[in-house]
């Protein structure tokens, strides 16, 4: 092209550019769409909270006076609906109680506060879930053969249905107004479901464990010499303690067989100065529904929970319904060469107070445990500067094909491992898994759960709560949840006196953390 062509063409394109800015200079610019609707709500999302009321929220419009919602019970078709509501923007989120087990739609539009007509619906759908009226039941409910139920008083029930046994009891006008009835001819040590209805629909379900009928047990009493029982007693025997004190008699216990030592009532729980070690023949030991207490920070004395000290076959170790505290060392460990632990596990107990001086809080270097189990449990408190879980491949099953299993779920955590340099889980053993589900973990300087190789590379992890343990999802750490976790404060009542009953309604109804606080 030619230099003269070229200079032709820049010259109209500029006189192009110009023409159009002139033509233009004079219109008004457009500030507001000309609408003649408000603008449909977004970002509508619904919470289940405890079982049967809705939480709806959705992102308020400046624009809107109010919303209309209405609820249907079908899927988006709204040809039934059956209930209509109104909304303030400061009233969001808005909570709406409804019918139990009902599949929900519901949709939302909003009212304008400038004159325009109604917006457009926006729509979805929920389910609620089994209602529970149920509350809190006393001591001394649950008994061995009779369980006394309660729920909200002057609520509509007509009768009970527990199984296994397929027992229907019926219950009276009386009963209902007062909110409790007792079923007796149970079974003992029976674990019941109870499902509490009115008619047809379901009101409540409540699963409990019938206690212990002494049967074949040895009734132990605070006067009789409970060191001596032990020895006395013979594999496989059941030691049943009367409420009350045994401190007098303290001391560490040598065991060379099966045994279970086990209070009488689950809500009075006796009280025990002692710690055990294992050794060959102790097969299958079972600690229920007691209050061991050690003595304190320094002891020299009485400083594991439980210790395995020679070589041989375990099956299984069963801590159940008990409190351990004020113990100096460790709750649960093994250092002899040749000593295997098939199953250890730790239920619906509180372990706070294990100071772990020289040793960590369940701790196996030499000594093997292949099963792991932590469920539905309280630790606070605990390993203040030591980890809450060793497992060395220092053992005879290390690196032989088999794999360690540890399971953690459904505990509520605080103040484990509460050093900058300690971790939850220091696993050695070759090959292992791990799995940590439904947890609450809080207020720990703890790096996390593992900082190198050993561990199980690809953890499970699901709805755990992490608040002011950021080492947990930390990715800087060798593991660390990357699943769908919580940072949320529980709102404890008061951790100072042990009461970690929790208030974030969004934790209780996300089911995280030892059951017995929600």
């Amino acid at each position: 092209m030619k230099v003269k062509d070229i200079f032709k063409s820049l010259l109209i394109a500029m006189l192009v550019a110009v023409t159009v800015m002139a033509c233009d200079y004079d219109k008004e610019l457009i500030e507001e769409l000309p609408v003649s609707r408000e603008f449909a709500p977004v970002n509508l999302r619904t919470f289940v909270r405890n079982q049967v009321n809705v939480e709806l929220n959705w992102t308020v419009d400046e624009n809107a006076n109010s919303y209309i919602v209405e609820f249907a019970n079908d899927s988006l078709q709204f040809d039934n609906i059956v209930k209509t509501i109104e909304v303030k923007p400061e009233e969001l989120p808005v909570l709406v109680p409804l019918e139990s087990e009902t599949l929900y739609s519901v949709r939302v539009k909003t009212i304008s506060d400038r004159g325009l007509d109604d917006s457009s619906w926006t729509a979805t759908t929920f389910r609620t879930l089994t209602e529970q009226i149920y509350i809190e039941g006393e001591d001394g409910d649950i008994m061995a053969k009779e369980a006394t139920l309660r729920w909200v008083p002057g609520s509509e029930v007509t009768e009970i249905v527990l199984s296994p046994g397929d027992i229907t009891y019926t219950i009276s006008p009386e009963e209902r107004a007062a909110g409790v009835a007792t079923i007796t001819g149970l079974t003992s040590e029976t674990e019941y479901t109870a499902i509490l209805y009115n008619g047809s629909r379901i009101r409540g379900v409540k699963t409990f464990t019938t206690g212990i009928d002494i049967g074949d047990g040895i009734l132990v009493t605070p006067e009789d010499d409970l060191l001596q029982m032990i020895a006395d007693a013979s594999s496989g025997d059941i030691l049943v303690l009367e409420p009350g004190d045994y401190t007098a008699q303290t001391g560490t216990v040598t065991l060379d067989k099966s045994l279970t030592i086990r209070g009488l009532r689950s809500f009075d729980k006796p009280l025990l100065q002692l710690n055990f070690e294992l050794i060959a023949g102790a097969e299958d030991v079972a600690l229920i529904d007691l209050n061991l207490q050690g003595l304190g920070a320094g002891s020299s004395e009485l400083q594991d929970v439980v210790r395995y000290t020679a070589p041989g076959n375990y099956n299984s170790l069963l801590i159940s319904g008990s409190n351990v505290y004020d113990y100096a060392r460790s709750f649960i460990a093994g250092n002899e060469t040749g000593a295997i632990l098939q199953t250890l596990t730790v239920e619906n107990s509180i372990i706070h107070d294990i100071f772990t001086s020289g040793g960590d809080f369940i701790d196996f270097r030499n000594a093997d445990v292949l099963n792991i189990n932590l469920l539905s449990n309280t630790f606070y408190n605990v390993a203040p500067d030591r980890d809450f879980i060793r497992m060395d491949a220092s053992g005879t099953s290390n690196d032989t094909g088999l794999t360690s299993n540890i399971l953690i779920d459904s505990n509520t955590i605080y103040a484990a491992s509460d050093d900058d340099g300690r971790r939850l889980l220091y696993v050695r053993f070759v090959s292992n898994d791990v799995i940590v589900r439904n947890t609450l973990i809080v207020n720990t300087a703890s790096e996390g759960y593992a900082d190198r190789e050993g561990i199980d590379e690809s953890p499970t992890f699901g709805n755990n709560n992490y608040f002011n343990a950021p080492g947990f999802y930390d990715t800087a750490q060798y593991i660390f949840d990357d699943s769908n976790y919580t940072t949320l404060d529980p709102g404890f009542v008061d951790p100072s006196t042990g009461d970690f009953t929790v208030t974030n309604q969004t934790l209780i109804d996300n089911q995280v953390g030892d059951p017995r606080w929600r």
